[in-house]
């Protein structure tokens, strides 16, 4: 592994994110190009860990820059987990969307111990209408 560089909004295709999801483990509509496609067109943030030309990580947020800002794809390849891509990828987004945004994300059972590691708290007071696809 080399040294992994972070960039903010930069273009990648659809293809690229269902590849870094596929080694993430992360639970995505992978084989769904068109939906992968919207869901990088509608980010306000996406931000890119690159070992080279690899992608490693990659952080997708929903924000309205004042108020709160939804944190909804962090995933980093399998291989690349526990090097601080994952907590490095969170710092980006909390540096772009400023002091006056909370963060806010979903996790999946098997992140819950993660996040308090990076610095989140855990919400008691939250309700979802899930999705129907």
């Amino acid at each position: 592994m080399g040294e992994i560089h972070y960039r903010k909004n930069k273009q990648i295709t659809a293809n690229q994110l269902a590849e870094v999801f596929r080694a993430s483990g992360i639970r995505r509509p992978v084989e769904d190009i068109p939906r992968l496609e919207k869901m990088l067109k509608h980010a306000d943030i996406l931000v890119t860990a690159w070992d080279g030309e690899k992608l490693v990580g990659v952080a997708r947020a929903l924000t309205d820059y004042s108020y709160c800002c939804y944190l909804s794809d962090l995933a980093v390849d399998e291989g690349y987990q526990y090097k601080g891509i994952g907590k490095q990828l969170v710092n980006e987004v909390e540096m772009e969307i400023g002091e006056e945004a909370a963060l806010i994300l979903l996790a999946s059972p098997i992140a819950m111990d993660y996040y308090p590691k990076i610095g989140f708290n855990r919400i008691e007071n939250g309700y979802i209408i899930p999705r129907k696809r």
